[in-house]
């Protein structure tokens, strides 16, 4: 990429993340294993929620929030170990779709084997887990998991990369576009793509990420502004 266009797609990625004040912390969180008050057993409830498509803040937060008061609080799941043995029925009370539970209690299952301490786990995976080979990753080949949610758990495990959802893709390749570079459709093309981006600009790759969704509209706001009290729980 020639220096004008460079510097012509840093403007445009540095107006983006100037609608997202308090990013670079909310990232320090993910890559620290510290979201979810450093529960790893939230994070992963989280991205198997997450992963059927629905509204993260408005559905899939208030549901693990559930569940943390419903189980984790109560002593009832404190572990990865506990979560992969949970009764069904019991925890459906929190949230009805089976799927996600066979993700979430798959995932707990494999990542209970790698250490008794949870976040120890959750990093020594992310850290060993190779993205070109996500497929025949013990977690990559869990039904459900896809490679959305597989990058989601490396990203809260600590590896510094980006999720190739539609609302990641959309901000993107927008990006790109304006800048007059091709848009990028095949989702490693585009996690290498994106991660140029952001390195290039100045920024984490993880920064890019987020602030693709935080700076989405929700009515007159931006979740951002929206939903500024629940971040700094999450």
């Amino acid at each position: 990429m020639d220096a004008s266009r460079l510097s012509l797609l840093k403007k445009i990625v540095d107006g983006y993340m100037g609608k997202a004040p308090g990013l670079r912390q909310y990232c320090d969180k993910c890559l620290r294993t510290e979201r979810w008050g450093g529960s790893v057993v939230l994070m992963v409830v989280d991205a198997a929620f997450t992963s059927i498509g629905l509204n993260y803040f408005t559905a899939v937060v208030p549901r693990v929030e559930d569940f943390n008061r419903r189980f984790v609080e109560t002593g009832r799941i404190r572990s990865l170990r506990q979560l992969s043995t949970a009764n069904l029925s019991e925890l459906r009370k929190v949230w009805r779709n089976r799927r996600s539970w066979a993700i979430a209690r798959s995932i707990a299952s494999h990542l209970s084997t790698i250490s008794m301490d949870d976040k120890t786990a959750l990093r020594s995976w992310a850290g060993n887990a190779s993205l070109e080979n996500w497929r025949k990753d013990p977690v990559g080949r869990i039904k459900g998991v896809g490679l959305v949610t597989f990058q989601y758990l490396r990203m809260m495990g600590g590896v510094d990369t980006v999720m190739p959802d539609k609302i990641v893709k959309r901000v993107v390749n927008s990006i790109l576009t304006e800048a007059g570079c091709k848009p990028v459709e095949d989702d490693f093309k585009f996690i290498n793509t994106a991660e140029q981006v952001a390195l290039s600009c100045g920024y984490r790759p993880i920064e890019l990420c987020w602030m693709t969704w935080l700076v989405q509209r929700e009515g007159s706001l931006m979740r951002m502004e929206k939903y500024s009290g629940l971040l700094s729980k999450i």
